[in-house]
């Protein structure tokens, strides 16, 4: 790491960040979060598993703009074949389903598609 540069946010960060950002500018539109990345025990795992949750599902949608969003940090995050193929299955059925690394790539592509009114 060269000297007085600044460590690569989380993914983490970036997305707090932008939900951050997005919940003022946009204060009527529902965003939420798909909290299925974190590690779990094996146990949890199962039992979410049996309940539904899907490896590779994006981890913000916004419903009303038919949107998901995979945040990832601006240097070193990467997409795995399971969220590349959720994705694809999104975006077939008419969601447009993105990848954003990092905060100002998620702000560019709301501001781009759903203009603060």
């Amino acid at each position: 790491m060269k000297k007085n540069s600044l460590p690569i946010p989380s993914e983490h960060a970036e997305q707090a960040m932008f939900v951050q950002w997005f919940r003022e500018q946009y204060p009527g539109v529902l965003l939420f979060a798909i909290p299925n990345g974190e590690y779990r025990s094996k146990p949890t795992a199962m039992r979410l598993k049996a309940e539904g949750v899907v490896s590779g599902v994006p981890d913000l949608m916004v419903p009303a703009w038919r949107l998901f969003i995979e945040m990832k940090r601006t240097k070193g995050g990467s997409v795995s074949k399971e969220q590349r193929e959720i994705m694809e299955y999104l975006n077939g059925c008419g969601y447009l389903a993105v990848v954003c690394k990092g905060f100002e790539a998620a702000r560019d592509i709301i501001v781009k598609n759903y203009p603060p009114t």
